[in-house]
């Protein structure tokens, strides 16, 4: 069976990306593996005394991220497509493609937001990185937000 390593942010695009991912593996007999991505700092803040960490802060949304992770995987299994997830932390784009090794995926299916200009070169583009480093077929899905 076809692997698909399948990168989410829970932002709104998110459903159609996994909609589509979906369809996808119905065509080519694949699992899906759902990744999410959570940041390496997440209890930290800054303030008057400088930089402290809040355990508190980063339990509560890593149990927020791995619900919304199961809530994804259900609407995978509900629709006939075997599905598990993984929640890591670290370097977005590295994060991904080390996984996508780790389980000799054959595919990474990630939405492009359709953002460009100032916000890539800012920000930088996960879609873009992903797509320059990858050693394996990179579908973009063009996804967005309903507002």
């Amino acid at each position: 069976m076809k692997k698909i390593i399948l990168p989410v942010d829970f932002s709104d695009s998110s459903n159609q990306l996994v909609d589509y991912a979906i369809g996808f593996a119905k065509e080519i007999n694949a699992e899906i593996l759902l990744i999410h991505v959570a940041a390496a700092d997440i209890g930290f803040v800054i303030g008057d005394m400088g930089f402290q960490y809040f355990p508190e802060v980063e339990e509560n949304e890593m149990k927020y991220e791995l619900k919304e992770l199961h809530k994804l995987q259900e609407k995978v299994l509900a629709n006939g497509v075997q599905c598990s997830h993984i929640l890591k932390q670290g370097i977005p784009g590295d994060t991904i493609l080390e996984y996508a090794a780790e389980n000799s995926a054959d595919y990474i299916v990630i939405g492009s937001h359709g953002r460009s200009g100032f916000y890539d070169v800012f920000i930088g583009s996960l879609t873009k990185e992903i797509t320059k480093k990858s050693k394996i077929p990179v579908l973009v899905v063009p996804c967005h937000d309903e507002n």
